[in-house]
């Protein structure tokens, strides 16, 4: 696509952005390629998203950014209008992701996805093992977030995660 990415624009969520961040989902949902929410848990966690919109203020992707423990956080919630795939929008969204992961101080960054190759071109390889040791697992258990759930591979949320891979990279 010859859209060009600098036309966008990546900046913090807010409030008002959570009926488009959730329109943006909608269709990935009915496929089941992102798991729906409640309007609740994006109200909640509006802190953790990050939005692109374009040259008109328009919403054109959002993505989020939950930290797990202290140096491993989850990409989640990573969505580009589909009409833009290829444009870029993505890549700037994961770039402003893994700032704010950097800021933070994380070091690792954790995915659950069907997009490997998009994941894959932005470093992440996919893993099968656990990436926590015993104390920080028996810390993490206890955790009520299904996206914690998930990367520990509980078998409460197998169904959730059918098909999609655990990717994880380093950040440097």
């Amino acid at each position: 696509m010859s859209t060009n990415p600098t036309s966008y624009r990546v900046r913090p969520a807010t409030t008002r952005d959570i009926p488009g961040i959730m329109s943006l989902m909608q269709p990935f949902v009915e496929r089941r390629i992102l798991l729906g929410k409640e309007r609740v848990v994006f109200y909640e966690a509006v802190q953790e998203f990050v939005v692109a919109e374009n040259a008109a203020g328009h919403l054109v992707g959002a993505g989020a950014l939950h930290v797990m423990w202290e140096d491993l956080g989850e990409i989640r919630t990573l969505a580009v209008d589909e009409t833009l795939r290829g444009a870029g929008v993505g890549h700037l969204i994961m770039s402003a992701l893994e700032e704010r992961a950097l800021a933070l101080g994380l070091s690792r960054l954790f995915c659950l996805t069907f997009e490997t190759a998009f994941f894959s071109r932005h470093g992440y390889s996919a893993i099968e093992e656990s990436i926590v040791d015993a104390d920080v697992y028996a810390e993490l258990v206890r955790s009520p977030d299904e996206g914690v759930a998930e990367f520990l591979d509980l078998a409460r949320v197998k169904p959730n995660t059918l098909g999609n891979t655990r990717m994880l990279k380093r950040l440097a």
